[in-house]
């Protein structure tokens, strides 16, 4: 791997968070291929008949990328907001509701859902249900425990899914698992990620967050159905503060910046430590309300050692014959997030003038550290070398699912991988929660992944899921 271009790699946008991380057989493929097929009628032309849920925005991109498919059924509570989807793709049947369209248009293979957060489980059990192969945006679901429901329900219905952190495709983060498993820096023992988001300054925001709920009731749009855009969150009169888009900030629709880019960031610093579930996450905000997300947040999740790194690396590093051997082990990792402007403090041996970035990874290994892609010290990264590719590189995060669907290997994100994220990721915004704040000033959460609850705190377990309205539930069968 060229490490020359270290200002490049220093400063993870979106863009970057959405074009890195890694993925290799010995550690992705969990489903057998043999269970991932076509379910249902397919078209003559062999091409999937694809549905579209929630449109307007992250949607109308997914389906761009998908057009080799046929893309029949349209579903958006917001006609103004979804107009130009529906101007896009003409032929698509047009519907508001996701149940009554796979109840209707039997011809269905895949979903591609692209909801706000507090829909994702809902549309996705939907369709797993019914035999349909999904594609869901990250973070795969709402609360903890819904992302192991639909883990559960697609694993058991041996439909083909995929998660929307699309990067996961791509080479730089199959560079970074290439660099920590050839032992670059040495063990891996602390691994940070932050973002810019909710707010980049006071006059330019992603969306607001600390946010007490709106007294005004204004008059719904004629264009918008808002008691189907409620879905399963509590009854509240509708405002413009909570769409489009804005609903990421509020508890009952999103997930914070944790939920909107922990998915991004963090898949690849996973796939390279090879990290599983967390023994505890301890979090820390500015001041936060029973209605939206703080201002700006710390959390901080500790992991057990590992296993070492995939055999299939051959490592050239002298001094290295561990790695050479069979790969390092991993030793306990601390993981912590940062969001709202905040970041880690500039590690020793970064040259003065090199950027952080406003987004960004570092890992600190026992020999050196790395940011983003590039190592450090630059002794260090000239001992390194080039690193030699081992994994294999992927066609395409779109076309992996596509292909997945009709027959072929499970796709990077497919849920076994994405559920277990999500879940790490969601864990971080319990440990946000007003409830818990004083509590957590005294002990830190210690997570029982079986048990699906925290060992510790019996009052934190009530965050791992929700209550849903009336008329809502949640169930596979």
């Amino acid at each position: 791997m060229q490490t020359k271009s270290r200002a490049s790699n220093t400063a993870l946008n979106r863009r970057q968070f959405l074009g890195a991380t890694a993925f290799s057989a010995a550690t992705f493929m969990v489903l057998p291929g043999g269970v991932l097929g076509l379910r249902g009628a397919t078209s003559a032309n062999q091409k999937l008949n694809l549905a579209g849920i929630g449109l307007g925005g992250q949607g109308l991109h997914d389906l761009g990328q998908m057009e080799s498919e046929n893309i029949v059924a349209l579903c958006d509570v917001d006609r103004s907001h979804a107009a130009r989807v529906f101007k896009k793709y003409p032929k698509a049947r047009q519907f508001t509701d996701y149940r009554r369209m796979l109840d209707e248009m039997k011809e269905i293979d895949a979903v591609v859902v692209a909801t706000p957060d507090h829909h994702h489980a809902f549309a996705t059990m939907e369709a797993i249900k019914r035999g349909k192969h999904v594609f869901c945006e990250k973070p795969l679901t709402h609360s903890v425990w819904e992302a192991r429901q639909v883990t559960q329900a697609a694993r058991a219905a041996k439909v083909a899914t995929q998660m929307g952190n699309q990067g996961q495709a791509s080479v730089e983060t199959r560079q970074l698992s290439e660099c920590v498993w050839a032992g670059a820096i040495g063990k891996v023992h602390e691994a940070h990620v932050w973002t810019d988001r909710p707010s980049r300054g006071l006059f330019d925001e992603y969306w607001p967050q600390g946010l007490a709920r709106p007294k005004e009731t204004p008059p719904v749009p004629e264009t918008l159905d808002w008691d189907l855009w409620l879905g399963p969150a509590p009854q509240r009169p509708y405002h413009p503060a909570y769409l489009p888009f804005k609903w990421r900030g509020w508890w009952d629709f999103g997930t914070g910046a944790l939920g909107d880019i922990g998915c991004h960031s963090m898949d690849p610093i996973f796939r390279a430590l090879k990290l599983g579930a967390p023994l505890s996450v301890q979090g820390a905000s500015t001041r936060v309300n029973e209605e939206s997300f703080p201002l700006g947040s710390i959390v901080t999740w500790q992991f057990p050692a590992r296993g070492a790194a995939p055999q299939a690396i051959n490592c050239h590093i002298k001094g290295l014959s561990g790695a050479a051997a069979g790969g390092i082990a991993m030793p306990p990792c601390k993981l912590v997030w940062y969001d709202g402007g905040l970041r880690p403090p500039r590690p020793e041996g970064l040259p003065e003038g090199t950027q952080m970035g406003a987004n960004g990874r570092l890992l600190i290994g026992e020999k050196g550290f790395m940011l983003g892609n590039a190592i450090y010290p630059e002794a260090r990264a000239k001992k390194v070398g080039p690193i030699r590719t081992t994994i294999p590189r992927s066609a395409g995060h779109y076309k992996e699912w596509i292909e997945a669907c009709k027959g072929g290997q499970p796709a990077g994100v497919n849920f076994d991988w994405a559920g277990p994220l999500a879940e790490a990721v969601l864990l971080g915004n319990v440990a946000l929660r007003m409830a818990l704040r004083e509590e957590l000033t005294l002990r830190k959460l210690m997570w029982d992944p079986a048990g699906l609850k925290f060992a510790n705190v019996d009052d934190a377990s009530q965050f791992l899921r929700r209550n849903y309205r009336q008329g809502w539930s949640l169930s596979s069968s």
